[in-house]
């Protein structure tokens, strides 16, 4: 007998359908894993079986009965969800968010010690020595996430439902969080975890659920299924067809081009060119310095350099506003801490680049909801109503605001640092196509990624950097994963011609 099993299940709101007649189970000690792009009805399925939405039509069964249909009989009953966005209580200490709603009592008296104790004891399980006693305001995020599940954990539950549950962990955090996982599965526990990391899909599912507008699409054995064959059933096409096709090698026009570029600590006599309309990719490991050199470059960091050329007249490297000015734009690969404010309107969000270089003294509100409604359709930013705050927004639809906001001056050069980070298969390839139409239209484009196929996929060239220099380039049909990675390892230092040249 399945734990719990919809049938036939739909939901729609409105005329919009969000599901369509759902047949699917998850079994006793199983952890199943719920995977599709960003409206593809994850969210939604799972909330269905929290008993916070109730399905259009259908029927969900939880150990051979009906299931709960509200919150607090699904979580009497032993379902629990941990929800993407935190739903703990700032204002109060670890200890008591952990128990929020289900305090532990003495008499007819709270227990703090006994809680305090026990929250302690869930988290040294999920690895975390957050301290029970601190309030929760003063802790960083990645210690909210872990009593996030510390609370799941109390509950004694029979089934969790994981919404992107390690969306902020370290590696070794969501290690942890999948050691108590397995436990759990091990003494008849169920999981459904949804996440947009596939390696973290294939390491702790048994099964895999791949959903595609409202429709579940593929069931398989996490073993017979592999990362890319996931994402192909998620988007519904082959991987290959994701990128852009690239534009070729014709000559271009160089509209920035440095020599002797050195930021200390960091960046060490880097000389490069950046040509209109194409896509240089940078690459290289955590650490070599990519980052730190378009930093640089943009005035984000003290550095010098022995020449500075833009649209071929030599100047000094500007400071931050005066690159902005001069139409040299950076999109930061911290959407969430240095790129939007998560509290604020989208409208908001989206004007925040240009008023802070025309530097108006008064808010043309019209205009920023022109601006807004503008963007939404360039940008295809998905969102139910136009007054919410950036932060209730999905991972994919937050980074499309990020590039509204960032390409809002209009600039002549867009470096995007990490522009995928954190978005599933289908908002990758439709920030692939907003690249591949800036590059079209004669922008030039520099990608920095840590993913090695986005780099071969989007490139025209490739600079790689290890240890704050540059130490090869590639272009064309000569850009390959072997060959980057040799650079990036040391195996192979061979500086571009046109460096040594200079």
């Amino acid at each position: 007998m399945s734990l719990l099993s919809f049938h036939e299940v739909a939901k729609a709101y409105g005329i919009v359908p969000v599901l369509k007649g759902i047949e699917l189970a998850v079994e006793p000690g199983e952890v199943l894993a719920l995977v599709g792009e960003n409206g593809a009805g994850k969210s939604t399925l799972m909330r269905i079986a929290a008993g916070l939405a109730a399905p259009t039509s259908g029927t969900l069964m939880f150990e051979g009965g009906p299931a709960p249909a509200a919150l607090y009989a699904a979580e009497r009953a032993g379902i629990v969800m941990v929800h993407q966005e935190f739903c703990l209580a700032p204002h109060l200490t670890v200890a008591e968010n952990v128990f929020l709603g289900r305090e532990l009592t003495r008499g007819l008296f709270t227990d703090r010690k006994a809680m305090e104790t026990r929250a302690r004891n869930l988290l040294a399980e999920l690895g975390s020595a957050a301290p029970v006693r601190a309030r929760l305001s003063d802790l960083p995020v990645s210690d909210w996430q872990m009593i996030e599940l510390a609370k799941a954990f109390a509950r004694q539950p029979k089934l969790i439902l994981m919404d992107e549950p390690t969306a902020v962990l370290s590696a070794m955090e969501a290690g942890n969080l999948f050691a108590c996982v397995r436990a759990f599965r091990n003494v008849g526990g169920s999981v459904i975890f949804t996440s947009h990391r596939l390696d973290e899909v294939k390491d702790i599912a048994d099964r895999v659920a791949v959903l595609r507008d409202g429709q579940i699409v593929r069931v398989e054995n996490a073993r017979d299924i592999s990362e890319e064959e996931m994402a192909e059933a998620m988007v519904g096409r082959p991987l290959s067809e994701i990128y852009p096709t690239r534009r070729g090698g014709a000559a271009r026009k160089v509209l920035l081009s440095v020599i002797g570029l050195t930021a200390p600590g960091a960046v060490e006599e880097a000389t490069l060119d950046i040509r209109e309309g194409e896509v240089l990719g940078i690459s290289g490991l955590v650490g070599s310095g990519r980052t730190e050199l378009f930093e640089a470059l943009l005035g984000l960091r003290p550095a010098k350099c022995r020449s500075f050329v833009l649209r071929g007249v030599e100047r000094k490297l500007p400071a931050a506003r005066e690159a902005w000015a001069l139409k040299l734009a950076y999109l930061t690969e911290d959407r969430k801490g240095k790129g939007l404010l998560l509290g604020k309107s989208l409208d908001q969000n989206v004007a925040l680049t240009k008023g802070a270089i025309n530097g108006a003294s008064w808010i043309d509100r019209r205009a920023e909801r022109r601006d807004l409604e503008a963007a939404i359709g360039r940008y295809d930013i998905r969102t139910g109503r136009l007054d919410v705050a950036a932060g209730a927004l999905s991972g994919g639809n937050q980074q499309k605001v990020l590039i509204a906001k960032t390409l809002g001056v209009e600039p002549d050069l867009i470096v995007f640092d990490e522009p995928t980070r954190g978005v599933d298969i289908g908002a990758k390839q439709q920030i692939y196509e907003i690249i591949a139409t800036l590059a079209a239209e004669g922008k030039a484009i520099v990608v920095i990624s840590s993913e090695m196929q986005e780099i071969v996929g989007l490139s025209d060239r490739v600079l790689v950097m290890r240890r704050g220099r540059i130490t090869g380039e590639l272009s064309g049909d000569a850009i390959s994963e072997t060959d980057i990675i040799r650079f990036a390892m040391g195996l192979e230092d061979r500086i571009p011609q046109e460096e040594a040249s200079h």
